[in-house]
């Protein structure tokens, strides 16, 4: 799978991106994908994932009711639309595909990664 993420940028805090994600390769339909991200001197966490059929989503807490994940099965694309950023959204967004049907929650369970994209919120 080749995932290839783009809408990243700079914002002021309070404003709002949507990130997508571009998927070829494998099957992407039958597969759950999920968006992480790694502020610099963290580790990599979660934020959102959804299920195969889009109908299933879970999200952080720190991002709950701020960002929504979604994705398009005809055009083989997932998005973010994060609403009410804050500075502490600030980090390189991946893109994160797995092979199983449900959704995951857990980092170490995404093996196809997208190269990221930058997200800066200042204040």
């Amino acid at each position: 799978v080749q995932l290839v993420e783009s809408g990243g940028g700079l914002v002021q805090a309070g404003g709002s991106l949507r990130l997508s994600c571009a998927a070829s390769g494998r099957t992407f339909n039958n597969g759950a994908m999920g968006w992480l991200r790694q502020a610099p001197g963290k580790e990599r966490e979660f934020v959102a994932t959804v299920n195969w059929s889009g109908r299933s989503t879970y999200s952080a807490d720190s991002v709950k009711g701020r960002f929504t994940i979604s994705r398009d099965n005809a055009k083989n694309t997932v998005y973010l639309e994060m609403n009410s950023l804050k500075p502490e959204d600030t980090a390189v967004y991946y893109c994160a595909a797995r092979s199983y049907t449900t959704a995951s929650r857990t980092v170490e369970e995404y093996p196809y990664w997208g190269q990221g994209t930058q997200v800066t919120v200042s204040s």
